[in-house]
Order: structure tokens, then C-alpha cells, then sequence
């Protein structure tokens, strides 16, 4: 599909990887809530743990939903294929790349 455009699009993305260092932006989109309209974006260290993101990034925003439930499992994916983070990996590791989307529901 062609774009028109009004005018040249010449200057540098202000979310480009390069301007973050050793930080990525992470998105996490809450699959199974109303309370959530859209992913949130969190700025992770790379060689962040998934254990401390979840604890310290997606905890506490999750909480803010009424109906959130720390005990209940949840399921969880990556580039929409299932995904299994262990607590000891690093999001490196896990292959988590700036700007890719985790998404979550509570398991059935």
C-alpha cells in the first residue's frame, strides 16, 4: 500500500536501541484483562533477570488491576509462540529484544 506523505521523514528515531545502552524497552501485553487497554513499555536492563523484572517491573503494575492474583499461574509468550522464563535468566538470555512484546494471561 503506497503512503503519501506531506513531507520527507529525515530524522532519527528517539526509541532506537543505540540510545539506551545497556537498557531495551520491553512491552507487556495483559491478554486476559479489561483493566489494561493496551501493552505497557518497561525500560529493562538486558542482563535483568526474568525473577527481578517480574518481581520489581510486572508485579507492580499488575497490581494495579482490582481483580490481579499473584498466585495464579499464568501463561506467557513471546513473538506470539509459548514462552517458559526461568527465574535465573536473563532477559538476554531468553532472547527478550528491545521492543518486543511478552504477552500474559492467567493459565486455564
Amino acid at each position: 500500500m503506497a503512503i503519501k506523505s506531506l513531507g520527507e521523514y529525515d530524522f532519527p528515531s528517539r526509541s532506537a536501541q543505540e540510545n539506551y545502552g545497556d537498557d531495551q524497552l520491553v512491552s507487556v501485553w495483559f491478554q486476559d484483562t479489561m483493566w489494561f487497554a493496551a501493552p505497557v513499555m518497561f525500560r529493562a536492563p538486558r542482563e535483568m533477570t526474568w525473577g527481578d523484572f517480574r518481581s520489581q517491573m510486572f508485579v507492580p503494575f499488575a497490581e494495579e488491576d482490582p481483580d490481579y492474583d499473584p498466585s495464579a499461574e499464568r501463561t506467557w509468550t513471546l513473538h506470539g509462540a509459548p514462552f517458559a522464563p526461568e527465574d535465573g535468566q536473563t532477559l538476554a538470555e531468553l532472547g527478550v529484544r528491545h521492543k518486543d512484546v511478552i504477552g500474559t494471561r492467567v493459565a486455564a
